[in-house]
C-alpha cells in the first residue's frame, strides 16, 4: 500500500473524476467571468502534477505543451477536452511511479533545482497538490451549477475507499 498521503491524493483524484462524470463537450468549454473552462482545469492539474512528480521527481518530460497551454500564468484558452483527458491520464500514470516510492522520510526531503534545494519539502508539495485539486474541484462544481446542471455529485463522496477508513 502506498503512503497515506499518496492515498489521499488518489482519493482526491477520484473525487475530481466523479465531479466530471457526464460532462458534455459543449460544457467543457464554457468560461464564466474570470474562471477558465473545465477542459483547461483538467490540463492545469495535469501540468501541476507533471511539474512536481514527473519532472522534478523523475527528470522526465511528458506532455511538454501542457505548461504553455494551461500552466500557472498561461493565457486563457479552451484546449480540446479529449487532449486534456489524455494528458491527465498520462501524467498521473507517470506521477504514480514516483508517488508509489514515497515514505514518511522521503516526504521530508526537498527536490533540487539548479543545484539548490527547493523551499518546500516533497510532503508540502504533495499537500499543495491535494489542496489544489480540491480548489479546482469546487470551481468545476460551481461552473456546472451555473450551467444549470442538476443531479451533480455531492461532496465529499463515499469514504469507504478513502485513507483512514474505519475497519
Amino acid at each position: 500500500m502506498a503512503h497515506t498521503m499518496v492515498e489521499q491524493l488518489r482519493f482526491t483524484r477520484s473525487e475530481f473524476l466523479r465531479c466530471l462524470e457526464g460532462l458534455s463537450l459543449q460544457d467543457a468549454y464554457v468560461q464564466h467571468g474570470q474562471m477558465n473552462c473545465i477542459s483547461w482545469t483538467i490540463g492545469h492539474l495535469a501540468a501541476h502534477e507533471s511539474n512536481i512528480f514527473v519532472f522534478l521527481a523523475q527528470n522526465k518530460v511528458v506532455q511538454p505543451e501542457l505548461r504553455k497551454i494551461c500552466g500557472f500564468g498561461s493565457p486563457r484558452s479552451t484546449p480540446k477536452l479529449d487532449d486534456m483527458w489524455a494528458a491527465w491520464h498520462e501524467v498521473t500514470a507517470h506521477a504514480d511511479v514516483f508517488l508509489d516510492t514515497l515514505t514518511t522520510e522521503k516526504l521530508l526531503e526537498h527536490f533540487q533545482w539548479k543545484g539548490e534545494p527547493l523551499k518546500d519539502s516533497i510532503g508540502t508539495m504533495l499537500h499543495r497538490t491535494i489542496y489544489h485539486y480540491w480548489y479546482h474541484l469546487g470551481e468545476v462544481h460551481a461552473i456546472r451549477q451555473m450551467l444549470g446542471q442538476r443531479e451533480l455529485p455531492e461532496f465529499v463522496g463515499e469514504m469507504d475507499s478513502a485513507p483512514f477508513k474505519q475497519a
